[in-house]
């Protein structure tokens, strides 16, 4: 296990792993766990992490502790200084993060240097509003008082990430908290954990205080996580992952009562009317559908087609989604990546299979590949039943299933027919009929004759059982790590 902080040889190649930092990140300092054992990342066994004790999680909650009087103290500039050259570091860097990323990750190395760019974005974005927290002056109604509020960072944070985005859903979480005043413990997924520690060592040469960020590994999820929130000095829950774990972890944050931002599944429709502009509503489908090959949150996975253009959008995507080259990541030709395990194959074949049992058409793909590793074919499905097991559960893989729709009202109350409301897509020419429909439909997110509905200017998250609270945004991302302090001030 390497524990040197010194990553990014400019003339390195990144399979050597050696000049990869792996060690638990606490108090800025790179350590084995405390009982010396690793958690290996495999395609084939690529590196192994520390794998942390609950004497881990607790020094990993006293580094940030003892950090953060100084941090909350450091002056708004400064703090947006630091984090401004994170995002520079990130940006000068990114070839060799998105060739790692999509090393641990299986992820296409386009969608690996987007998601770098998109990574980097969260800390130039609040860089800028880290010195724009303003607070409120006001005369109270009675004219007795004035009604000051000061806002203030909430304290230590712990924040758990999934491993389909390891580098974009950390700096989403960690750049607010740390432009707040707040500092931080990262728990990034056992299976992507590289890309979170190669980060800390950015951040680490950026100017980021020891303790500020902290990163810790576990095969123990459950246990160190609880043991963190029971300690009454960790005062926020920031958590992206599947609905289910979500509950738990609400659960367990509310034994403490402990601030809680949740980013859970979702279950996103694609809605397609017949005045749509066919060849726009097909890229924006491939973009919504494939980006990271399926394994989104935000993916499209109910596509709805109007009947009068149902058979062209069905055959135009067919054609797309079979040309899709499907290899490793690392391949620069690769289009279409292995999933991240092979329970992931085995789910998204489940759904597929259950869905043409129930009578939907297979136009590509629809069957295991075999061979090395985690693949499963960019699959398209028409006549898609509403109760099939995929138009309810996430399937986190490239399978586009298409459903013919006739009126408006039926596919808004089809669309609202789930749990999850994160994102939802809408492609027409008529903006009124868009804006229209946008308004019913229960989802935290719209995009309009667009693909892509992530920005970092934007609120992220979802309404219903896709999440509680927002992160980006002008305000809504640095809110979630903040308090409001109340003072009635006489004059």
């Amino acid at each position: 296990m390497n524990i040197s902080p010194e990553l990014f040889n400019q003339d390195s190649d990144t399979s050597d792993y050696a000049t990869f930092s792996h060690g638990l990140y606490i108090g800025g300092t790179w350590r084995p766990s405390s009982d010396g054992r690793v958690i290996e990342v495999v395609e084939a066994v690529i590196a192994a992490v520390p794998d942390a004790t609950l004497a881990d999680a607790a020094a990993a909650v006293d580094a940030a502790a003892e950090a953060a009087a100084s941090w909350r103290e450091t002056p708004p500039r400064r703090r947006s200084e630091i984090l401004r050259r994170c995002f520079e570091l990130i940006s000068e860097r990114a070839e060799t993060l998105a060739a790692l990323i999509s090393l641990e990750n299986g992820k296409a190395l386009r969608d690996a240097r987007g998601e770098v760019a998109y990574a980097a974005e969260f800390f130039r974005w609040n860089a800028e509003e880290a010195v724009r927290i303003s607070g409120e002056f006001g005369l109270a109604p009675s004219g007795a008082n004035r009604i000051v509020v000061d806002y203030q960072p909430i304290g230590i944070c712990v924040l758990i990430t999934p491993w389909n985005f390891p580098a974009a859903m950390a700096t989403r979480k960690i750049a607010p908290a740390l432009a707040a005043g707040c500092t931080v413990i990262l728990k990034p997924a056992g299976e992507t954990p590289l890309t979170a520690y190669a980060l800390a060592a950015l951040y680490e040469e950026a100017g980021v205080p020891p303790g500020v960020v902290n990163v810790i590994t576990t095969s123990k999820p459950g246990p160190v996580t609880a043991a963190m929130l029971a300690d009454a000095r960790v005062r926020k829950l920031s958590f992206t992952g599947s609905t289910g774990v979500g509950r738990v972890l609400l659960a367990e944050a509310a034994k403490h009562v402990v601030s809680c931002s949740m980013e859970l599944g979702g279950n996103a429709p694609f809605i397609v009317f017949d005045d749509a502009d066919l060849a726009a509503a097909l890229d924006g489908a491939m973009i919504a559908k494939m980006r990271n090959a399926g394994g989104a949150c935000t993916a499209a996975n109910r596509l709805y087609v109007q009947a009068g253009i149902h058979d062209a959008f069905a055959e135009g995507l067919r054609k797309r989604m079979a040309a899709l080259n499907m290899g490793s990541g690392t391949d620069p030709e690769t289009e279409c990546g292995p999933m991240i395990t092979r329970k992931a194959v085995d789910k998204i074949d489940r759904l597929v299979q259950d869905a043409v049992a129930r009578g939907a058409k297979v136009l590509c793909g629809g069957a295991i590949s075999e061979g090395r590793g985690y693949f499963y074919p960019p699959t398209v499905l028409r006549d898609v039943p509403a109760d099939a097991a995929m138009a309810h559960e996430e399937i986190f893989g490239p399978v586009a299933p298409i459903s013919r729709f006739e009126e408006e009202a039926d596919v808004i109350a089809k669309a609202n027919d789930s749990e999850y409301g994160l994102a939802a897509y809408i492609y027409t020419r008529d903006l009124a009929k868009g804006m229209r429909v946008a308004s019913k439909i229960e989802s935290g997110m719209i995009a309009l004759n667009r693909g892509l509905v992530s920005d970092p200017a934007a609120p992220f998250g979802g309404v219903k059982q896709s999440g509680l609270g927002r992160e980006g945004g002008q305000k809504h991302g640095i809110a979630e790590f903040m308090e409001a302090k109340y003072i009635a001030v006489t004059i």
